[in-house]
């Protein structure tokens, strides 16, 4: 399987350690390709709409390469860190850039990794989840996990044993 993993932080801390951990429990069973949403020049979607007749995004950045890797994957997940109660405005870039292929993303499997520094029973966590979650029913997605962790200093993620094997059990069940 095809897996597209996007990472939405800018850091290589606790985002970064829970993407390996995942990638290490699928111990080479899957065609892994990260993006890296913050080395990517994608401009925001202006809503146009050109791109729904055109096949594509207008806009001359790495957009439409981007959403072709995502669309040639048969698996997606995100991995964010929180930030103001949200996904990275790196991520949502990449994830408001979709609509120009939104149909042929239908169907795919899809997970989500979310980490920040409040309690996991936080509202933040709920509030990208749901984000989440309504753009998967909407595109027909079959969401393989939805995980949080609480970790708020730089490697605090990378001490945590039970997440670590968490996110490696996640990666062998695919």
């Amino acid at each position: 399987m095809k897996i597209a993993i996007v990472n939405g932080s800018a850091r290589k801390g606790n985002t970064n350690t829970a993407i390996n951990a995942l990638v290490s429990g699928m111990a080479g069973k899957h065609e892994v390709d990260i993006i890296e949403a913050d080395k990517l020049n994608i401009s925001g979607c202006k809503g146009c709409g050109v791109c729904q007749c055109h096949k594509g995004c207008v806009a001359k950045d790495d957009t439409n390469a981007t959403v072709d890797r995502l669309v040639n994957a048969d698996m997606i997940v995100f991995a964010t860190p929180v930030y103001w109660w949200g996904m990275t405005a790196q991520l949502k870039l990449v994830i408001d850039k979709c609509y120009c292929k939104g149909m042929q993303l239908k169907g795919k499997k899809a997970g989500l990794i979310t980490i920040g520094g409040a309690p996991t029973d936080n509202v933040q966590y709920e509030l990208i989840s749901k984000q989440f979650e309504c753009m998967a029913d909407y595109l027909g997605w079959d969401v393989m996990f939805d995980v949080a962790f609480s970790a708020n200093g730089t490697g605090d993620l990378a001490g945590n044993t039970e997440a670590l094997s968490k996110l490696e059990n996640a990666g062998k069940s695919l």
